[in-house]
């Protein structure tokens, strides 16, 4: 994330989010979440008369800058405020706010850039924008159902993925739905397939939004081109469940969660 002319103090939550979600993989769901209800600024003009600063009014037609990247490709910028946005220019030009939902809207299919030039930002690729407006969160999960018996093979990876860990437990002691959660290799006998690092989630009630967000830390963290599937567990369940409970130790515990949240509260040392 970080690209070039400094930002400075941030103008506001979102920026405060960005800067955080940058240093913390763990906090970029959140980021996201913010960024979604967020207004935001960009380059361009409407069809209605008026110079400078625009909100962009419903029913409205916008004509939008393209910038081109060092390789030929072309982006659509977009910043958090107004200040981050007159720091990339070197002269005056026209510029309006919007929703950042009706932004992607309105661009989809296009790769956006949140920043550039400033030392925090991200480019935003299509699918990512597809994801952003249907599931809130910048990688869609893809659920799988094992058509046949399927004979798999359960282990320890041999380089343990520490930077995903460290970030999923992060997350998870932020959703005191959640118990415990293990990790172990998983590969299909009998299949060319990549053998995938598989994480289990103990928990109450519905675990979607948990797994959701870690879906989008994983795609942050994870080993290159180590592929990550997610399972939901149970005491008592069969299989790769038995196997997380009988010889596995999980990586996070509700436990450490609510130590982890107790340390980070504010006005403790």
């Amino acid at each position: 994330m970080p690209q070039g002319i400094f930002m400075m103090d941030p103008q506001n939550d979102l920026e405060e989010a960005l800067i955080q979600a940058a240093n913390d993989p763990s906090s970029r769901p959140m980021f996201y979440k913010k960024l979604l209800a967020a207004k935001i600024f960009v380059l361009g003009f409407s069809d209605s008369p008026g110079e400078g600063l625009r909100t962009v009014a419903e029913g409205e037609k916008l004509s939008l800058v393209n910038w081109e990247k060092n390789d030929g490709t072309a982006v659509i910028p977009f910043f958090t405020s107004l200040s981050a946005l007159q720091k990339t220019l070197d002269e005056e030009a026209s510029f309006v706010s919007l929703a950042a939902r009706d932004f992607f809207e309105m661009t989809r299919g296009s790769t956006l850039y949140l920043n550039p030039k400033l030392d925090y930002g991200k480019e935003f690729f299509p699918h990512e924008i597809e994801a952003l407006l249907e599931t809130g969160i910048n990688h869609s999960l893809t659920q799988r159902v094992v058509q046949e018996a399927t004979r798999i093979l359960l282990g320890q990876p041999a380089e343990y993925p520490a930077r995903m860990v460290s970030a999923l437990t992060s997350l998870l002691s932020k959703h005191s739905n959640i118990k415990a959660a293990y990790l172990c290799m998983m590969h299909e006998e009998g299949t060319d397939k990549l053998p995938t690092l598989l994480v289990g989630f103990e928990g109450e009630g519905d675990l979607a939004s948990a797994m959701k967000e870690a879906g989008s830390v994983v795609a942050d963290t994870a080993p290159p081109g180590k592929p990550v599937d997610f399972i939901e567990v149970s005491r008592g369940d069969s299989g790769a469940a038995s196997y997380m409970y009988e010889s596995v130790e999980p990586f996070y515990q509700r436990k450490w969660g609510a130590r982890l949240r107790n340390m980070l509260r504010p006005g403790r040392a």
